[in-house]
This record gives structure tokens, sequence and C-alpha cells, in this order.
């Protein structure tokens, strides 16, 4: 298996888009499994169709389904942070893609994306890794 991590500032964005250091990653590889993984407690990998607005699309899901609020047990951090804990169980914090002859196999509007609301650490790594098969 090959791996790298990549380091990401996230800054105010929710959605910052991985897909060309994905394919950066896949490049000159052969068939196999590329793996992506945010090994972090309040973010996860998702695929979507960005600069369509679904980045303010998802945001607004999220805040329908997950309150900014101070409703949660886990309060320390700033406003909200209780909530970026519980994202993980709903954006998984990996995603598994399919890769021929050294290229993702994404569908046409698919982008690989780190969906991050955690504004107490704008700093996040992601690891990927590929397995040829």
């Amino acid at each position: 298996m090959e791996t790298t991590v990549l380091s990401v500032r996230s800054g105010a964005r929710l959605v910052t888009d991985l897909t060309s250091a994905v394919l950066d990653f896949c490049r000159g590889r052969s068939d196999g499994l590329c793996n992506v993984f945010a090994p972090h407690a309040t973010a996860g990998v998702a695929l979507v169709e960005t600069g369509s607005g679904t980045e303010q699309d998802l945001a607004g899901a999220l805040e329908r389904l997950l309150p900014t609020e101070d409703i949660y047990a886990h309060r320390h951090g700033s406003l909200g942070h209780g909530r970026d804990h519980v994202l993980p169980a709903f954006v998984a914090p990996s995603l598994t893609l399919p890769v021929l002859d050294g290229r993702p196999a994404l569908g046409t509007w698919q982008s690989v994306v780190l969906v991050d609301p955690n504004r107490d650490n704008p700093l996040r790594q992601v690891r990927m890794s590929f397995m040829s098969g």
C-alpha cells in the first residue's frame, strides 16, 4: 500500500475540494482502490457536485439536521463544536474510490471534498492511500 498525507487549510470554508489532489495522487498508478481518510473527530469526506450551490445547500442541511446551538453534551470550544463532533456520524471520515488505469472512476460531476465545520482547528490532514489490485 502506498500512502501520503495532505495538509489542508480549511479556514472558514465548510467544504474544501480535494479532487485535484486525489487525481494527482492516483496518476501513474495501476488499477486499484484509493482511500481518502480525514483522521479528525470533527470532519468527514464526501462526494458532491461543487460550484453549483451544493456547498450552500450542504451548509443549510447540516444546520437543519445538526443546529449550531448550545444543546450538545460536548460543550468545550466555540459554539457549534458539540455539533461538529456529531458530524462524522453523518459525513463519514473516509471513502474509497475505484481507480482505473491511474484515474479515480468518478462520475462526471463528482468531486472529492473535505467537510469541516470546525473553526477551532483550521489546519487539517487528509491521508490518501492506494492499494493496487
